[in-house]
């Protein structure tokens, strides 16, 4: 798919002459034209819906940046002087905070589609990698972001985080210093997590284009998973097919996007990072964004030495662990089937684990005490089975259902044969 011949056809001296020179036409044709299979649902629009969530977060970053003030006397009243007295200055903030956490949803379910219809397998093990990579820069990128405003759950949030790294043996006390630029959470830590938060976004930027093009590379993957064997029958050209489908949910994307900013902006966020931070009063409960809640709820989950890894370092290796294992997926998975579609064993247990996944999301909001801790384990302990035990035993025990011979088929499946009329039926008009 990705070979497929250009269509661009340079009609003007100007576009010739900037044809040899600098064929950016000739690249933005070749994008709209590319050979896209028929099939894609509307799981698929949700690549396009990030790519705009990333393009707001950006633009909306740059227009806070101008006015935001990164020092610990200053940062928290900057944030107010935004929200009051520039220019629509609250709608930029808003659009931000909301736009990271609608950036993570939609993230989430992309990532969730992939791992149903095996978008991880051969040949596109670089597209997967590269959207984990982009993961973790967005995971680095909002956790710096939100200590940001200065308030109290930015501040202790990032106390409990970075003290987490001193777990890690010989190096953590060296990484903990690092981010703090000193000996504890306070200006210089600031001004590190505010350079880094303004410089990731543009970094993501690079890799999402990397990820596109791996997967132009590659080809895209479908619903039924079966790859493109003519692309006359079985593709469609993205444009216009997939730009109006594309367009339409990210219309739709935008509808919710715009109830929250409009209607509860704050309805995501926490009530006590309206209050300035304060090294000398703790918050009640130190939680996280609700996107990080699953990867605190495994951190919280090891409550007990295992052998010579201390409980606090089994925690931090468990909630890091959770991502790393997303590298090696496309190994993990030893069946050849892709999609599960075809994989009723396999289907079951996904749904087992999306459920686990939100199940860890709640808990990790709770406190880390009693039967919150329990389940919080039970949990952890599935999502790691999920990917170390379940998906390599199913590709060895499971028997796939039949698989259509081509995605055309499987778009045009043959109508079952009409019964015969009684006699002396009269036809329909």
């Amino acid at each position: 798919m990705s070979g497929h011949p250009s269509t661009y056809n340079p009609s003007t001296g100007f576009e010739k002459w900037l044809d040899k020179r600098l064929p950016i036409v000739r690249f933005s044709a070749d994008f709209m034209d590319f050979p896209t299979p028929k099939n894609l649902n509307y799981w698929w629009t949700f690549g396009a819906i990030l790519v705009i969530c990333l393009v707001i977060q950006i633009i909306t970053g740059v227009i806070l940046a101008m006015h935001y003030t990164p020092h610990v006397d200053y940062a928290f009243a900057s944030v107010e002087h935004i929200m009051r007295d520039v220019n629509y200055g609250w709608l930029m903030r808003y659009l931000h905070s909301n736009g990271a956490s609608l950036f993570f949803l939609a993230v989430y379910i992309h990532m969730f589609r992939g791992l149903y219809y095996g978008s991880y397998k051969a040949p596109r093990e670089m597209s997967w990698i590269l959207g984990v990579i982009i993961f973790l820069l967005m995971m680095a990128t909002a956790f710096m972001g939100y200590v940001l405003p200065w308030g109290q759950m930015s501040y202790w949030g990032a106390t409990v985080i970075t003290n987490l790294f001193s777990a890690i043996p010989v190096v953590g006390e060296s990484i903990r210093t690092l981010l703090w630029g000193g000996f504890s959470v306070d200006n210089p830590t600031l001004n590190r997590f505010f350079s880094l938060h303004y410089l990731l976004p543009f970094a993501i930027f690079g890799v999402v284009a990397l990820h596109i093009w791996a997967f132009h590379t590659s080809g895209n993957n479908n619903p039924t998973g079966v790859d493109v064997k003519d692309v006359k029958k079985d593709t469609l050209p993205f444009h216009p097919y997939f730009t109006v489908k594309d367009g339409f949910a990210i219309v739709l994307f935008l509808i919710l996007f715009a109830a929250f900013v409009f209607f509860n902006p704050n309805a995501l966020g926490h009530a006590d990072n309206y209050i300035e931070a304060n090294p000398l009063v703790t918050p009640p409960s130190i939680v996280p964004e609700w996107y990080f809640l699953p990867f605190y709820a495994i951190l919280r989950a090891i409550t007990f030495d295992i052998g010579p890894i201390s409980a606090k370092l089994g925690g931090v290796l468990a909630m890091f662990g959770s991502i790393l294992v997303l590298f090696v997926l496309p190994w993990l998975d030893t069946s050849k089937v892709r999609s599960m579609r075809y994989r009723p064993v396999a289907r079951l247990w996904f749904f087992l684990f999306v459920v686990a996944c939100l199940a860890l999301g709640w808990l990790g909001g709770k406190p880390a005490e009693g039967i919150y801790v329990m389940w919080a384990q039970i949990f952890t302990a599935y999502y790691f089975a999920f990917f170390l035990l379940i998906l390599p035993l199913l590709g060895i025990m499971e028997t796939p259902k039949p698989m259509p011979r081509s995605i055309a088929e499987a778009v045009t499946k043959p109508k079952p044969p009409e019964a015969a009329a009684p006699a002396g039926a009269v036809p329909a008009e």
